[in-house]
């Protein structure tokens, strides 16, 4: 069907075009996508065997949808997706307010036009991207601004009295008949509010200033929820839950294999700064592990959520800063260091909710505690394992390393040196290059120092030795020694 060849009522019915409801549209293409075996959710990762096979069963149940989860799990996405399964073009009563169906019209305007012309009605063609309405609901949204009102300077220009349902005026849930309305955050939508979505949701009828209109709205409603809200802004109230087909729990990647995914898709990067930092995979994985470890974090309010945003920003930091660092020193290509994860501070500060304790540490404090618990959970995975306790004149594999600060009184890695500077120091402790042969022989060229890095980091953190910040870079010491140095 050649829709630049219809352009009238009569046009449309001769070429046997059937009027199906949006639902029924969503479930057909739905069922012919799952039966070619294509991806209905393309993008969206982590949620293959959870969300979107649930997802999947409400629309072929043709239920309306609430998604309910913590901030960052990708709720309005679903959402938007769901436009991917509408047909590409629909045909609507030209110069309808509210998408009339040509062969199903529901308003008055609509009626009358095709009781007048008849076949010769004027259609026009609605794309899918047109179809997609979101509203977020906010304490001071209105009945109105949903449902719609009377307009007085409607009735004024056209001479109307008030008791006139052409001086209504209609509000966006009307104006996305046959599209796909999403109210985000909905309990934080006043009851009264939800109140008037009741019938809309049942029935399809809609009160406007005591007008009884019966307009059978043909609309998908997916509206999105986070559990917090539940007790800290609103709730929805329980007659809306009933008249809500399914609802979805969605939730966090569950590994750190797809949480990189997720970042490296959405993270906003250019070419320029791609080709002139190399990052190790150690990088994006500890990058990673900083979200799972904040999820579990005493300082941090667990219930809040801590959103996948986090791992994105942070790394578009985590670049900016190893850009930055070259750009400095005129150099067009870096490779990124550990000690460029304190560039990404500022991403973690103003996302993250902090309990009693953890205000009390400062926001920055705990930014840089989650640093060093993701190092501290990785280590054990690429070097034996530090024990807390060890035998006296007893050698392990960090005995010369750790000897070896205790002789040369340790060093300075400043935040702006060279890429020769920075290999020249970490070159130097030899124990470092012996550890990395040792337990990572298969370890790529440009990934060498990282690691170097990343086992005084380690060593910092299982308490073998002190790390201090000065005024532009980190100093690396002995226990004993830096014990001494502060007396």
């Amino acid at each position: 069907m050649k829709i630049e060849n219809i352009n009238t009522l009569g046009e449309l019915k001769a070429s046997g075009y059937q009027s199906k409801s949006i639902k029924e549209e969503l479930r057909t293409n739905l069922r012919e996508k799952i039966k070619s075996g294509k991806p209905t959710f393309d993008g969206v990762h982590g949620f293959e065997n959870t969300v979107i096979p649930e997802l999947e069963r409400a629309i072929l149940s043709r239920h309306n949808i609430n998604l309910l989860g913590l901030r960052g799990q990708a709720k309005t996405r679903l959402a938007r997706k769901m436009v991917e399964l509408l047909d590409e073009y629909i045909p609507f009563v030209s110069g309808s307010e509210i998408n009339d169906d040509p062969l199903k019209p529901i308003s008055r305007y609509a009626k009358e036009l095709i009781a007048i012309n008849g076949d010769a009605t004027a259609i026009s063609w609605l794309h899918r991207s047109d179809r997609f309405f979101e509203k977020l609901a906010t304490p001071d949204v209105t009945v109105a601004d949903l449902i719609g009102d009377i307009d007085p300077i409607k009735a004024a220009n056209l001479k109307l009295s008030y008791a006139d349902d052409r001086v209504i005026h209609f509000g966006m849930i009307p104006r996305a008949n046959r599209c796909i309305f999403v109210i985000n955050e909905l309990p934080d939508l006043q009851a009264r509010i939800q109140v008037a979505l009741f019938n809309i949701l049942q029935e399809g009828d809609i009160q406007i200033r005591g007008f009884k209109l019966r307009m059978p709205l043909d609309m998908q409603f997916v509206f999105t929820a986070n559990p917090e809200d539940y007790t800290n802004r609103g709730n929805i109230v329980t007659p809306l839950k009933d008249r809500i087909g399914s609802q979805i729990l969605t939730h966090y990647p569950e590994t750190i294999q797809i949480a990189r995914t997720i970042t490296e898709q959405e993270a906003n990067l250019d070419a320029v700064q791609s080709d002139m930092v190399h990052v190790p995979s150690l990088a994006k994985d500890l990058l990673e592990q900083i979200s799972f470890e904040a999820r579990e974090s005493e300082y941090i309010d667990n219930k809040s959520g801590v959103s996948a945003r986090m791992s994105i920003t942070a790394y578009e930091n985590l670049l900016s800063t190893a850009e930055r660092r070259a750009l400095k020193a005129g150099v067009d290509k870096t490779t990124l260091r550990l000690s460029d994860f304190m560039g990404i501070i500022p991403s973690i500060t103003g996302k993250v909710e902090l309990v009693y304790e953890g205000e009390q540490e400062g926001a920055a404090y705990v930014a840089q505690n989650l640093i060093g618990s993701a190092i501290h959970t990785f280590f054990p995975g690429y070097f034996p394992k530090i024990e807390k306790l060890e035998k006296p004149d007893e050698k392990t594999a960090y005995t010369d390393l750790i000897e070896w600060f205790f002789a040369e009184s340790g060093f300075e890695l400043l935040d702006d040196a060279t890429d020769e500077e920075y290999q020249r120091i970490l070159g130097s402790i030899v124990p470092l290059e012996i550890l990395v042969k040792k337990y990572q022989p298969q370890l790529e060229k440009e990934d060498r120092f990282f690691m170097k890095e990343f086992i005084l980091w380690a060593m910092v953190e299982y308490k073998k030795l002190s790390k201090d910040r000065i005024t532009d870079g980190y100093q690396f010491k002995d226990m004993y020694g830096s014990y001494i140095s502060k007396l």
